[in-house]
């Protein structure tokens, strides 16, 4: 989800109520870290109480916050964005931690903050020049992407036809990118980019939100070929709480969510599933002026050309719209067989490893 519609969706913030039902680390894992997520922030004022109060309450180590938008960002625009980050983090210094290596989960845990990865998911901002990526990465971007739905010069995207696969820039970006400690995240690439990605890394890579194709066939979702690939290379894939998991006509329920998520644990195995929810930290508001709204930005993606098919509900799963959602989760996988070490490595560790694997040069 777009930089663009974080905002937008951050102004509704007033008009949600306060999930405190949660618990932090209420699983019990070392590290709760959600690979896609819409914080609040804002770089012109600190975050209000009930936000801040949503914030505690999920329980989160650490969350990926994307920069840049969907490709729609200069390579200067975006180094504004993240100026504007880097504002908003020093405006809740007892709240937000950028995360600059792996030792910050550690340091976010123990002072009770959220730690921020800083992430791309498109690759338009560094406009075909590999030394933008040493720039983004001196600046603290942590992840990135090879290109968003769209074909890049470095890759093609989920909506691209025909499709290049990886290109000879994007091998050198690859490379690039292992080399500076830039954890690759092919989420928004189509199949024969994201298969030539993680063949040509020496580093495990990342589809940090994505569903299933054998559960329910959508561009955005990944075949079982591409989820083993990756799992066999030490990747990892988040599972997320979008529209494509399912009938467009349809709210995700709890139960297509871990249809999603224990196929990846099948076809991966446990070492290499997450949740990447690319959906907002507090609750989605379905009022009528919110979702007014909501239907202002499809409409804005769609122009753009960055929209996907079957995007309209809003990014939610009936009974995951809540701050908390780690909790439930722990829960339901508790109640579907799964022991503390699963949930454990579901709900942080899996990510934590690849990051401690990728983030070293």
């Amino acid at each position: 989800m777009s930089t663009t519609r974080r905002i937008f969706l951050g102004t509704a913030a007033s008009m949600l109520a306060v999930c405190a039902s949660g618990s932090a680390n209420a699983a019990g894992q070392a590290f709760a870290i959600n690979g896609n997520l819409m914080l609040p922030i804002d770089p012109e004022k600190p975050v209000d109480q009930a936000m801040r109060d949503m914030v505690r309450a999920s329980g989160l180590t650490a969350a990926k916050q994307t920069i840049g938008g969907p490709g729609t960002e200069t390579r200067a625009e975006t180094a504004q964005s993240i100026a504007g980050l880097d504002k908003a983090v020093a405006l809740n210094p007892d709240l937000y931690l950028k995360v600059a290596s792996v030792a910050d989960f550690a340091r976010a845990k123990a002072t009770k903050r959220l730690g921020i990865i800083y992430s791309f998911e498109a690759s338009e901002m560094l406009e075909g020049d590999l030394a933008a990526i040493d720039q983004f990465r001196a600046a603290g971007v942590l992840v990135m992407g090879l290109s968003y739905n769209r074909t890049t010069p470095f890759a093609s995207g989920t909506m691209s036809s025909p499709s290049t696969g990886l290109t000879e820039l994007g091998r050198r970006a690859v490379e690039r990118m292992n080399a500076l400690g830039v954890t690759i995240d092919v989420s928004h690439s189509d199949e024969p980019s994201s298969l030539g990605a993680v063949a040509a890394s020496s580093k495990p890579v990342l589809i940090t939100h994505g569903g299933a194709s054998a559960v329910h066939v959508h561009p955005r979702n990944k075949s079982d070929r591409l989820m083993r690939a990756m799992a066999e290379r030490g990747g990892v894939m988040g599972i997320y709480e979008l529209s494509y998991l399912t009938d467009p006509t349809a709210q995700p329920s709890l139960d297509v969510y871990f249809a999603h998520l224990t196929h990846a644990l099948k076809v991966c195995g446990e070492d290499h599933v997450g949740i990447g929810s690319d959906a907002l930290l507090w609750p989605f508001d379905t009022s009528p002026e919110s979702m007014a709204q909501w239907n202002k930005s499809l409409e804005e993606r769609k122009a753009a050309g960055v929209a996907a098919p079957g995007e309209g509900p809003p990014p939610f799963v009936v009974g995951l719209n809540r701050a908390d959602r780690f909790t439930v989760i722990a829960e339901e996988l508790r109640r579907r067989g799964y022991g503390a070490r699963v949930v454990d490595k579901v709900l942080g560790g899996n990510f934590q490893r690849v990051f401690t694997e990728t983030w070293t040069a």
